[in-house]
């Protein structure tokens, strides 16, 4: 199974660290790497896209945001928000997302968010 997959950071050094990993991982077909979370609207709008990896905190358009947004395009990507933001939960905050992972992540991490994608779409 191939998981359609963008990432969106604008911190370069950071775009290049998740783009490593997931360029490394068997399963993820990697569609895009951004620096602006309006890029990512608008690749969602024009193609199918499975697994969005988010920042948080962009200019313009926050992570938190982006993921709303996503949720109301006709097939939202389930959104995975990355944050180095002490005592930011999702489910405290009921944001629209599938998953959390703070920074500094890992390799490990990142595969993890993998796997959870992976086990709720065999879910289905």
């Amino acid at each position: 199974m191939s998981i359609r997959t963008v990432i969106v950071d604008n911190d370069p050094e950071l775009l290049d660290k998740l783009t490593g990993i997931l360029e490394d991982t068997e399963e993820i077909e990697l569609r895009g790497r951004f620096e602006h979370p309006a890029d990512v609207l608008a690749i969602v709008e024009r193609e199918p896209v499975d697994l969005v990896f988010s920042d948080v905190v962009m200019p313009d358009i926050s992570g938190i945001t982006l993921a709303a947004r996503l949720a109301e395009v006709s097939h939202p990507p389930k959104v995975v928000l990355l944050s180095d933001i002490p005592g930011l939960s999702i489910k405290t905050w009921n944001i629209r997302a599938f998953g959390f992972v703070p920074k500094p992540y890992t390799r490990g991490d990142i595969a993890g968010m993998v796997s959870l994608y992976r086990e709720s779409v065999q879910g289905r």
